[in-house]
């Protein structure tokens, strides 16, 4: 990627070297090694035992009473998204096209990272920048304000909105707070263990979870929480498929107008962004890690369903071509 003259974000806080988690952890149901912490401690800090008590219960009610799964809203894009033909659920009305949104000023170069370092930070901000640029200008066009998220760098644990997380769960968005957070880890197992190597495959990660924070302003988490009330869990994993695929199609978008309005892509990145777009497929990891798959549990998609909608987003001309909730056909 040719990176070196987009403008790096100022939205980037390094929580690299501080402790997220405070005292032992206390592990939810729910297993892929995610973990929500929950500080203990006496008077000045922590949490009660009638308190802890009283977490466990309310976590336990929503999810058996109402389909709901905190731990979802940690994960990739916190609350997953109604789908189906008849669906209220959709991406804004309008004639926007991406192809003349953004700002056309921006020079080229190049740009590599390493993990946990200070070139990896400024490939992170130099990313979030062009992403920050894009959809301003997106938003712009609709006569909207983009509200720009803050991107979190952390090592091993971190304390969102959203409660605890560790680095085990991966990247992540949390709504509550509208910030992206990430262990640059990551960007190792994706290549050593997932086999998607290349900056634009850890460009991609960033520009996926920024389009969760796209979904959370158009107002579609609000919505779908209330439609997951009324459905099954199996239901509401479709519903979650359908959020992550639009999210990973507004990926699309980003590198389509990123590259259009300042030449970011060299040869190779979108076959990049293709591989970890099937590397993090649901029938993909969890034939990998327990040798079956199971669809009425994915909560992400197929390899090829993320490979496909990524691929509809970089050849899209309005943003309706996103619109994951109104097809039957993903």
């Amino acid at each position: 990627m040719r990176l070196d003259n987009e403008r790096p974000s100022d939205n980037v806080e390094d929580r690299r070297g501080q402790s997220g988690g405070v005292g032992g952890g206390f592990r939810f149901p729910g297993g892929s090694g995610r973990r929500v912490n929950i500080p203990m401690g006496g008077r000045g800090g922590g949490f009660s035992l009638k308190t802890i008590i009283f977490m466990v219960i309310v976590y336990f009610a929503l999810k058996m009473f109402f389909g709901i799964d905190l731990l979802q809203v940690i994960n990739g894009g916190g609350l997953p998204v109604p789908g189906g033909t008849n669906s209220e659920i959709t991406v804004p009305d309008g004639s926007t096209d991406v192809t003349n949104a953004g700002d056309s000023g921006i020079g080229t170069g190049t740009g590599t990272t390493t993990a946990n370092s200070d070139a990896g930070k400024e490939f992170v901000q130099r990313v979030l920048g062009s992403t920050e640029r894009v959809w301003g200008g997106i938003f712009k066009s609709m006569g909207r304000q983009y509200q720009e998220p803050r991107l979190v760098l952390f090592e091993n644990f971190v304390q969102s909105a959203c409660g605890s997380a560790q680095s085990a769960m991966g990247p992540f968005y949390c709504p509550g707070d509208q910030k992206v957070y990430i262990d640059l880890a990551f960007y190792q197992d994706l290549k050593n263990k997932l086999g998607a190597p290349g900056d634009f495959a850890q460009a991609y990660v960033i520009a996926h979870e920024v389009g969760h924070h796209v979904q959370n302003l158009f107002g579609i988490a609000e919505k779908v929480a209330a439609q997951r009330m009324r459905v099954s869990k199996e239901e509401g994993n479709e519903l979650s498929v359908r959020m992550e695929l639009q999210a990973d199609c507004f990926s699309g978008i980003w590198a389509k107008e990123a590259d259009r309005s300042a030449n970011i892509l060299e040869d190779g990145d979108i076959e990049e962004g293709l591989t970890a777009a099937a590397a993090i497929g649901d029938d993909r990891l969890q034939k990998q890690s327990q040798g079956y798959v199971v669809p009425e549990s994915f909560t992400h998609g197929t390899s090829a369903q993320r490979v496909a909608w990524f691929k509809r987003g970089f050849q899209a001309s309005d943003l309706r071509d996103c619109d994951t909730f109104g097809t039957d056909n993903l």
